[in-house]
């Protein structure tokens, strides 16, 4: 497949409601569909929303509000996210979905990419909680960092202020990323960041797409009442964030937009076709996996490893044993 219709999907789940969330998500999938869409990507923890509350309220007084959002979130293995699968495989659609993942008592901010066949082909954990993210979620590690093969091409992604880390972007470029899903939660309408935001998503977006040589579709959702509804509830009112924002958007490797963008509380579809062989062109003015890498200036270094607080047999990364053929190993001897 050289042509893939991207669509970018400019919508809002139902905050702490994983059920609804999860028919939206499937009902948004139909619509991509009908639009003739085969690959799709969806916000920042589309399921269950984002916490927005984590920048309105002190810390100590959100420790309920936490406890309903560790049950609300979705384990990889889980119902939910076998939902969305399903939905994928009828309408034969790549699916990136934005989830809050619950592993144990640890969550993580992580994407999904679900393929054409229904079946999920990486699950990618946030690296690094941005702010006061770090009060809900655990770091991810490299293992995560993976650009995988899909029925719409070779797929990776990342969340949010994850595209402010250049190494992170370029182990995905070097992987040969040709379309990049970047997910992000609206937060243009937060205090501090109301002339910000937008341009902030904007500028890193067509950063990667030009740098990285690749598509990049960036799907974002706006605050709604219900959201802000559900944190007075909990917590008392705010004046910190309104109902609005969002910055969705298709943009090619050179950096015009083949779609949108598109920004409110309006909720829609964006669609564009990704002519991959266009890819090829690209390379032949900047290639940053080949000829404007420099190897032997420059080298990134990346951990795949799993990292885990128990290691058994007297190995792996909790005992401190180097990987096999690594440079530095001893070199603090």
């Amino acid at each position: 497949m050289t042509t893939v219709r991207a669509a970018a999907v400019h919508a809002a789940p139902i905050l702490l409601d994983t059920a609804a969330s999860t028919d939206k998500a499937r009902s948004l999938i139909a619509d991509a569909a009908e639009q003739g869409a085969t690959f799709a990507v969806f916000p920042e923890v589309f399921l269950p929303g984002f916490p927005y509350w984590i920048n309105c309220y002190p810390p100590i007084v959100q420790a309920r509000l936490h406890q309903r959002y560790a049950a609300a979130s979705v384990m990889a293995d889980g119902p939910e996210l076998a939902a969305v699968a399903e939905a994928a495989k009828t309408h034969g659609m790549t699916v990136v979905m934005g989830f809050s993942e619950r592993n144990g008592g640890t969550l993580y901010n992580s994407q999904a990419t679900i393929d054409a066949d229904g079946q999920i082909r990486s699950v990618h954990r946030k690296l690094q909680p941005t702010f006061a993210e770090r009060t809900v979620w655990g770091q991810g590690d490299g293992s995560t960092l993976r650009v995988v093969d899909t029925a719409a091409g070779r797929v990776g992604a990342l969340a949010c202020w994850e595209h402010t880390m250049n190494l992170a972007r370029q182990a995905l470029v070097v992987q040969g990323e040709q379309i990049h899903a970047g997910s992000w939660p609206g937060l243009s309408t937060l205090a501090g960041f109301n002339e910000v935001f937008d341009p902030q998503v904007e500028a890193m977006s067509r950063s990667h797409a030009i740098t990285g040589q690749t598509f990049v579709v960036v799907a974002s959702n706006p605050v709604t009442q219900q959201m802000l509804d559900v944190m007075a509830e909990a917590l008392g009112e705010q004046e910190f964030v309104g109902v609005g924002g969002g910055w969705s958007a298709i943009i090619h490797p050179m950096t015009p937009y083949l779609a949108g963008p598109h920004i409110g509380s309006e909720e829609t579809i964006l669609v564009a076709d990704l002519d991959l062989d266009e890819l090829g062109g690209v390379k032949v003015f900047v290639d940053s996996a080949g000829h404007y890498g420099r190897a032997e200036v420059l080298r990134l270094d990346i951990d795949d490893r799993p990292k885990s607080a128990v290691a058994f047999g007297g190995s792996g990364f909790a005992s401190g044993e180097p990987r096999e053929g690594d440079e530095t190993a001893g070199a603090a001897d």
